[in-house]
This record gives structure tokens, sequence and C-alpha cells, in this order.
């Protein structure tokens, strides 16, 4: 018998307040009597909701990091333009060059060595360059197969066939959340491939990530109905009891449902986030030197709101910026991204260290995989590159990483990772190893298996750590 199998899971603990309420034998009559015995009855109500599955928990080991911003750059970004320095494909210019199957297009922007580290990085990015001391650059990143929606669904849950819980919805498993009126893991932004990016899949619905699509200066748009403008605060919890009540009667007339309980447990969320929620997304609050910092812009109100959601407990966020599909025009394309993100980034980075959160705040960007280091093989218009999944860049920056570094190599094309490759799997395993799991034992029973993100794969990358 292997005794991990009888380790009890996330999902026997799901409906709490109503198992609580079984238990005692009287229903919902107990919430009158609640009120008569005082606190006595109360804290065993709250020593049972404290089993609730995103509660705080403790990982297997003390870890660097507490929390995750992973800011996606959905597109395949080209690494030679931004965090793969490679000048020597200018002498090759205009030859075919069998390794790389084509006629290699030269990097298209200078790089300069920046900080006390001396990194090189790319004139695309002097704000975040200010900030290179804290970055792990990563230059030997690899994926499976050079398809957009598979690479970026791969990124984001460690498989690109099988349906997998994400990243995010991991971590919530295995540390709950320290706020339990906002949703322990939000997605800000959405990108190709949709709810697969944040799903929870197999883990229960609590895991789920949480969609906000926009993020405007008008709270009431980022979150739509956030508040209730046709019945008081007192009315929608009558409501909420009259739904739990039927949700028990199911229970005991039929069967418990994780689907009907993940509902209901939006539904409660969803009400208390009214008060949370509004104030966290409201970006008017902070001092005009801080949101000078960020920039007015969407990249800039989205990476001040991540910043804000995990401050105040949030475990995961992760941010898209869309956009870096470049087969053509690449120059004036990827300096135009660039131009969006290197400001907020930089001020991101800038502002958790300010406040002392960066020692316990792992930021992570990347894409999905790489472009090609020759032309674009269509011949569409201006030059540009193709995807790529063999050599690419990611970074790290923040809590345990062992910043001011470029980690890995390409070769002298920037076409294969060939030192210190770095898979997709070896990433998942690293960032897992800065909040504290051994990425082999974060495991989940589903169908007779444990499952875990990492699959049979993964290696932390040592080399990367403080």
């Amino acid at each position: 018998m292997n005794p991990q199998q009888h380790v009890p899971q996330a999902a026997d603990f799901f409906q709490t307040r109503r198992q609580f309420l079984n238990r005692f034998g009287m229903g919902f009559g107990a919430l009158g009597l609640a009120g008569l015995m005082g606190d006595s009855l109360a804290n065993r109500a709250q020593a049972e909701v404290s089993l609730s599955p995103l509660m705080p928990k403790q990982p297997h080991f003390p870890g660097k990091a507490k929390r995750v911003i992973h800011i996606f750059a959905q597109g395949g970004p080209t690494h030679l333009e931004t965090w793969d320095y490679k000048p020597e494909l200018a002498k090759y210019a205009g030859k075919e060059v069998k390794e790389i199957g084509g006629v290699p297009l030269p990097g298209q922007f200078d790089f300069r060595k920046t900080g006390q580290s001396g990194v090189e990085v790319s004139e695309l990015f002097p704000k975040i360059g200010e900030m290179i001391d804290e970055i792990a650059v990563i230059n030997s990143m690899h994926t499976d197969i050079p398809a957009h929606e598979f690479a970026t669904v791969m990124m984001n849950t460690g498989s690109g066939r099988i349906v997998k819980p994400s990243m995010g919805s991991w971590v919530l498993y295995g540390l709950g959340s320290e706020n339990q009126n906002l949703p322990g893991f939000i997605a800000l932004g959405g990108g190709l491939g949709g709810s697969q990016n944040w799903r929870s899949a197999f883990l229960p619905g609590a895991f789920q990530g949480t969609l906000v699509r926009n993020v405007s200066t008008d709270v009431e748009k980022i979150i739509e109905n956030i508040k209730n403008h046709y019945i008081t605060a007192g009315q929608q919890r009558d409501q909420l009891t009259l739904f739990r009540q039927l949700s028990e009667l199911h229970n005991e007339n039929l069967k418990r449902e994780s689907e009907l309980e993940a509902r209901i447990q939006s539904f409660e969320l969803a009400f208390q986030m009214q008060t949370e929620a509004t104030e966290a997304f409201d970006v008017s609050n902070e001092p005009d030197s801080v949101k000078d910092l960020y920039g007015d812009s969407a990249q800039g109100r989205q990476l001040l709101v991540a910043r804000r959601l995990v401050e105040r407990g949030v475990r995961f966020v992760q941010t898209w910026h869309n956009g870096w599909d470049h087969h053509t025009g690449v120059k004036a394309a990827v300096a135009r991204k660039a131009a969006e993100c290197d400001q907020p980034i930089g001020a991101l980075l800038k502002d958790l260290k300010q406040r002392g959160m960066l020692d316990d705040t792992l930021v992570i960007w990347t894409g999905e995989f790489g472009r090609t280091p020759r032309h674009d093989r269509n011949g569409r218009g201006e030059p540009g590159r193709d995807h790529h999944n063999r050599g690419f860049s990611a970074w790290m920056a923040g809590a345990g990483v062992k910043g001011g570094q470029r980690y890995g190599a390409t070769d002298e094309f920037g076409y294969e990772a060939v030192e210190n490759k770095v898979h997709v799997h070896d990433l998942h395993a690293t960032s897992m190893h800065l909040l504290g799991f051994d990425h082999e034992k974060l495991t989940y029973r589903y169908n007779g298996r444990d499952f875990r993100l990492t699959d049979v794969y993964g290696n932390v990358t040592s080399g990367l750590l403080a």
C-alpha cells in the first residue's frame, strides 16, 4: 500500500461549511443557535472553514518565493532582438547557411553592457536594464513544438496535448491564498488558447484562474457587475443562504458534484469581492509618483494592478502582453512592442524592490517560443522571423533568483540551445523549487495516477538560484 494514496485531497474538504452544518445535525437551524451560544460554536465553525482548499498552506520546505507574477509575451518574441546578443550573425548576411536552413537575418538592435554585472541588454529595454542586476536571463530555453497554441498551453500547463492544470493552479493548490476575499489566481488580459492557460483541469474548481480581461481606470468596467445596484448586501446574503440550502438538499438526495460546488464557491467569492476587489483594482488610490513610474498605458495599469494584487495576498498573477508574432517588419514591430512594456516592467521590478517585496516575489517573463535567426521563409514584405522552438530566451527575477547573469547559450547563430539547456519542464521545476516545493512530490491523484506539473520530466536549474 502506498501511504501517499491515502493523503487527504483538497476535494475532500471542498464544501467545509456545508459539511460542518450537516455533521452538527440540525442543518441551517444551527446558524440561529450560533447567535445564542456565542463564540463557542462560532469558533468551531471557523475551525471547519479553515479546512477550505484556499486557506494558506505550508510548502515542502521554506521557499524564497511567496507569490508569483508571470508576464507572458504571447506570440513568440524574437530572442535575437531582445535578450540573446548575436553580433556574429552580421558576418553571414546574404549567405545561405545550412545549419539554420536559410539566409541569416542579423539582429536589428544594439546591446549594451548594463548594471554592475555588465549583462548585455538590448537598447530596446533601458528601464528593464536599470534592474538587470536582479534578473537572470535564460538564453537556452527550448520547447517541443513551434506552434502558437500548443506552445502557449505548454508553457502554462506543462502539456500541449493532455488537459492539465496550469502552473498558477498548481501553485494555488500547493500554497493556498493569503486573501480569502479575492481569487488566489488571477489572469489579466488573456490570450491565445483562452481558458486552457489558467484552467484547473482535474484539480478542484477552487484552483481555477480568474480572468480579468480589461484593466481600465473604471473599476466597474474592469470587473463587470462587481456591484449590485438593485438589491442590498443583506438581500444578496439571503439569496446565497437559500442557494446553499438548495445545494444541501441536492447533496443529500443526489450526490455531491464538484462542478456545482465550484460554482457555489465562485458565487460566494463574488459576494466577498464587492468591497475587496473594488479597492484592489482602483489604481487611483496610488500616489501620482507611482502612477507616473508605471506610465498611463494598458501595460502600465496591468502591472500596477498586478503589484496591488500580490500585495493583498493573491498568490499567482499572470499578465498577458499579446502581439509578438512578427513574420514581417520585425525591426519596427519589435521596437513598438518593447516600448509598450519596457517602462511598466522596469517600474514593477523597481516598485517591488522599494517595497521590500522583490525578496519574496518571483517575477517570470516568457513567451511560448522564439524566432528563427534566418529570414522568414515565406518572404512576406519587410524582413521578419519565423517560429522557433529549439533556442529562445526567458528571464526570472526576485525571490531566490541569482540576478545579474546570462544563463545558458545558443550556438553562434542563435539557432540551437547548446549550453545549460533549460526546457519548459525545467523552468517549471525551478519555479516550484523557489516556492518551496519538490516538483516530483506536489501531486494530485486522478484516474488512478499521481499527476504533477512537470509530468515525468524536469530538473531544478541550480545555476539560476542565489
